[in-house]
């Protein structure tokens, strides 16, 4: 071997500089691979690490009453652990915006941060249980106000009086109780309290010494403030029903309302994994461009260093060492660079995982894979050391079997039609590999045009899809663009059918539904039920997955998680269990609901408002008429939402100061616009994923043309000159290779946009049906407009330089050295 050492030597010394961009190719394309699939393992796993190290609740429970009776709650034998919240006590965060809305509920006992929700500590520590002036805060809550472990946060509390009136407020007086000054001594992460996808702002926990140092300053004078609880079962989910079973006899309630927290938990994790596969499919694309590009510059070197080394087999050198000699600088190139590679994976590791993800990784900053690492390095070298040997040995073959050339159909149709010569030429190029030593491979030019267009279109109309939901909020079922909230717990604190009237009377408000919600049970399983009732001059219409609205009342439409939990359908009679009883209700139609503040847009159901008073009756002791009650208002089309909520609050609010007593200036946000839906943020984590992937599949489409457009003009050189002999002019040769790249670009198009069209809205479709919503066929129009005349000028661009070279030949040259 001391032959093939001492041209890797001389080799090394001559040609360094492409050996490094071999090396430094290498490491980019082998460090995105490593990168993408490191941070798609780390993210598929970040929700369940995260439960698995922080004894996560399974479910909320949500009476909202005063003085429920949780002792009972926690010696029911199913529950592991209990904690409660302060769900009415409202304090102020003098360094924080008034409009500051993550100030956590705080804790009613000290179970929270140690049996139930222990939170993995990003920074510092947890609070001390005892100590009322201590908080723990998100780690979004640092980056957005610049505040992290150390820092002081000073909390106004109210007087117990001042609390007690504070329920109905739409704004917080002045606090006028004791000040708390408290210190940032933790940074935590756990399922609970974690940040929600799109939350600008995190959030802050008090310690459980605030309520148990001031109860009487968040629950009021009165005592009327409310506890909620966060509980952990034995058996987990699988619990649940006969958890709900025993909390309805204990409580003697059949309509407390629920937070599956465990359902919550598995619908991040199919997020979070949606988000991977979306990563792992950028990392194979990826791949799949290295090894069109940085393979054939290994080959090219190897075919290069080979045809150099036949004067080293004429003084001895077997075709062995020579085939080794001339892949080992490619082959050392792929080892450095795998190892930058790794390298830069690594470090890269520091902002993965990405999306979702990001807001539940338990162990967030470096992190090595080296299972990933290990695998993408070795099938790195060993296809360098694979292309670079095959080419190598191609190279040193001292006869070629010549093979007769395959024919293209449409190359010889033009030569029939009588086609200009650089057509019937260029099109021979694009589709005819040749054969000896003329011969150009033209498959992986083809394929390369076709994915390239195919992953435009794809990731542009999977983009338009998002861009759609996000336009159309109704694809979530919300047809109502302002909401305003009139009522709480039985007691309406505005002259609701004054304030709808009012409401109604305005021109470019069309829909007014007059939104009462409670809570049914269907077997011991909560239901969210929501009133159809019309107050305006057109009805509320849902949107419907199938059947149609309920009319009569004994009908139900509900939403489909809720029906799909049942194991309900269209035609289907459910028993349902309100504080009037029990009653049949026939299925009607599966439809889209509001989200409220414990579902979401795919759980619950639509009663009229006639069903909804056989179900609960208004004059209970044990639940009130109603838990919320909401309008709903729809606009006309075209309506400015914010100048229609300006005109309502002026009509309104003297109504409302009339009937009430209070001062016009102290009744604000009568009138809300609509939030968007929680989902579409979830939707926009995934947007540029394809876009990026469609990136690269371009570099993969533009390297594999540009390449075999390079490659036909260098090894047909002499078919160009012999043509140019017998008459064939600069222009014509230049023509040759515009053809060429021009009906390249044209095939790409011909295949790759069906096809494109096709994954792209497969793929929307499924989003649409895992997330759900409404789906709607999405058409990139401009993509669609501009990806033909784009591609051309691309082709046509590659195809500038090799054009030139082909027009400059020297002919005489070309044909002595042939």
């Amino acid at each position: 071997m001391t032959a093939v050492r001492a041209w890797l030597r001389l080799d090394t010394r001559r040609r360094w500089r492409s050996l490094l961009v071999m090396a430094l190719l290498v490491a980019l394309a082998a460090g995105t691979v490593m990168t993408a699939l490191s941070g798609a393992r780390r993210g598929s796993t970040a929700v369940d690490r995260l439960m698995e190290r922080t004894l996560p609740a399974t479910i909320a429970v949500l009476p909202n009453q005063p003085g429920f009776n949780w002792d009972a709650v926690r010696a029911l034998p199913d529950v592991e652990a209990l904690t409660t919240f302060v769900l009415t006590g409202s304090y102020v965060v003098e360094e924080l915006p008034p409009d500051f809305y993550g100030a956590g509920f705080p804790p009613g006992d000290d179970e929270v941060f140690r049996t139930i929700e222990r939170p993995v500590v990003l920074d510092g520590r947890l609070p001390d249980p005892a100590r009322a002036d201590e908080v723990v805060v998100s780690p979004r809550f640092e980056e957005t106000y610049g505040l992290g472990v150390g820092d002081a946060l000073t909390l106004r509390l109210f007087t117990p009086q001042t609390q007690d009136g504070l329920k109905f407020a739409s704004t917080l007086p002045e606090p006028d109780g004791p000040v708390v000054h408290a210190t940032i001594v933790g940074i935590i992460r756990s399922p609970w309290f974690s940040e929600a996808v799109g939350d600008e702002e995190g959030g802050m926990s008090p310690s459980p010494g605030l309520f148990a140092q001031y109860p009487a300053n968040l629950l009021g004078a009165s005592g009327q403030g409310e506890l909620n609880a966060l509980v952990r079962l034995h058996g987990g989910e699988a619990a649940i029903p006969a958890f709900k079973a025993a909390l309805r006899e204990v409580s003697g309630r059949s309509d407390i309302d629920f937070m599956d927290v465990a359902e919550d938990g598995r619908h991040l994790s199919s997020v979070t994994r949606f988000e991977a596969d979306a990563l792992q499919a950028f990392a194979l694309a990826a791949g799949a461009a290295a090894i069109f590009l940085v393979g054939q510059a290994v080959a090219r070197y190897a075919a290069s260093a080979a045809a150099e080394l036949q004067v080293g087999r004429a003084l001895g050198m077997t075709a062995g060492q020579a085939g080794v000699a001339a892949a080992a600088g490619p082959v050392g190139a792929a080892v450095v660079g795998t190892l930058l590679g790794a390298g830069a994976a690594v470090v890269a590791s520091y902002w993965f995982p990405i999306g979702t993800a990001s807001l539940y990784e338990p162990d967030p900053g470096i992190d090595v894979d080296p299972l990933v690492i290990g695998v993408v390095g070795t099938v790195t070298v060993l296809l360098a050391a694979a292309g670079a040997g095959l080419a190598a040995r191609l190279a040193l073959r001292s006869t070629r079997t010549a093979r007769r050339a395959r024919s293209s159909a449409l190359a010889a149709a033009a030569r029939r039609a009588g086609a200009p010569v650089p057509v019937v030429v260029g099109a021979r190029f694009a589709l005819e590999p040749g054969r000896g030593r003329q011969a150009v491979p033209v498959r992986p030019a083809l394929v390369g045009a076709v994915v390239g267009v195919l992953g435009v279109i794809a990731a542009f109309t999977f983009s338009s899809g998002v861009a759609d939901a996000a336009g159309h909020p109704e694809r979530f079922g919300q047809v109502y663009q302002l909401t305003s909230f009139v009522g709480d717990a039985g007691q309406d604190f505005v002259p609701g059918d004054q304030v709808m009237q009012v409401m109604a009377d305005d021109p470019d408000v069309r829909v007014v539904n007059d939104t009462r919600i409670a809570v049914a049970a269907v077997e011991n399983r909560p239901v969210t039920l929501f009133t159809l009732d019309q107050a305006g001059r057109e009805p509320l219409r849902p949107v419907l997955v199938d059947g149609r609205a309920p009319e009569q009342p004994g009908e139900v439409a509900l939403a489909p998680g809720s029906a799909d939990a049942m194991g309900v359908g269209v035609g289907d009679v459910v028993t349902m269990a309100g504080t009037a009883g029990d009653r049949e209700f026939t299925v009607t139609g599966l439809a889209f609901v509001p989200e409220g503040p414990h579902n979401n847009y795919v759980t619950g159901g639509w009663v009229s408002g006639a069903g909804y008073d056989t179900l609960f009756d208004p004059a209970s002791t044990v639940s009130p008429a109603f838990k919320y009650h909401l309008v709903l208002l729809g606009l006309t089309p075209g309506a400015d939402p914010a100048a229609v909520t300006e005109r309502l609050e002026a009509a309104v609010v003297p109504v409302i100061a009339a009937a009430t007593g209070a001062p016009p200036e102290s009744v604000t946000d009568v009138v809300t616009p609509a939030e968007p839906p929680s989902r579409l943020a979830e939707l926009r984590q995934v947007r540029t994923l394809p876009v990026f992937l469609a990136g690269f599949l371009t570099v993969l489409a533009l390297g594999a043309v540009g390449h075999a457009l390079a490659t036909a003009v260098r090894r047909r050189r002499h078919e160009v000159a012999v043509l140019r002999a017998l008459g064939m002019t600069r222009w014509q040769s230049r023509g040759v290779v515009v053809t060429q790249a021009s009906l390249l670009a044209l095939v790409g198009l011909a295949v790759g946009v069906p096809l494109g069209l096709a994954l792209g809205r497969t793929v929307w479709r499924y989003v649409a049906d895992t997330t759900p919503l409404l789906y709607v066929a999405p058409l990139a129009a401009l993509a669609l407009l501009l990806i033909v005349p784009l591609a051309l000028l691309a082709a046509n661009l590659l195809a500038a330089w090799p054009s030139h070279r082909a027009a400059s030949l020297r002919v005489g040259s070309v044909l002595r050295a042939e």
